[in-house]
């Protein structure tokens, strides 16, 4: 099974290298673009436990990426990238997300901020992208910002997770969703 989904792997990135870039660059920005989206859509109901901690439980599913040869990193690699991504990436998200409290209901606050936040993250992982592509190939340039992500997106939820139970605590908002 392995082999099979590695020769499918071998034919995409067989491709020119220019047009993968662009495809894997336009894959991001729509990605972003709908986290951006649903991230609108959430602030509209009420946080739960669940709905802080289903992001980086869904996004840890991607980690069966790295079965395929051509993506695996060296563990330093993927360290380094994990924490770039908890201690840099992170904390502007952590800083621009903002809870309001609606009776007994806690909510992400709208932001401005968090866009510009996004957009900015965006223009730095393209411009880092070119750089680290230099050093590993194409597929594991992927896997590792999927790693700094992943770390980044753990933090900010992590942190969330706390401010949420701090502000529910003997509430019990603070069990809804659990």
């Amino acid at each position: 099974m392995i082999d099979w989904i590695n020769s499918i792997f071998d034919k995409f990135f067989s491709l020119n290298p220019i047009l993968l870039s662009v495809l894997f660059t336009l894959f991001f920005a729509g990605m972003a673009f709908m986290a951006l989206f649903m991230r609108m859509k959430a602030s509209k109901r009420p946080l739960t436990v669940r709905k802080i901690m289903m992001p980086p439980v869904g996004m840890a599913t991607g980690f069966f990426m790295f079965v395929i040869r051509d993506i695996q990193i060296p563990w330093l690699g993927a360290l380094t990238a994990f924490l770039v991504g908890w201690f840099l990436f992170a904390y502007p998200l952590i800083l621009g997300t903002k809870f309001e409290q609606v009776g007994s209901d806690l909510f992400v606050k709208r932001s401005k901020a968090f866009l510009l936040i996004l957009v900015v993250l965006i223009v730095i992982r393209l411009a880092l992208h070119g750089y680290v592509e230099q050093f590993v190939t194409l597929p594991q340039t992927g896997g590792v910002f999927f790693i700094l992500a992943f770390g980044m997106i753990l933090h900010w939820r992590l942190n969330m997770l706390l401010r949420f139970k701090r502000m529910t605590r003997g509430t019990n908002a603070g069990t809804a969703g659990v």
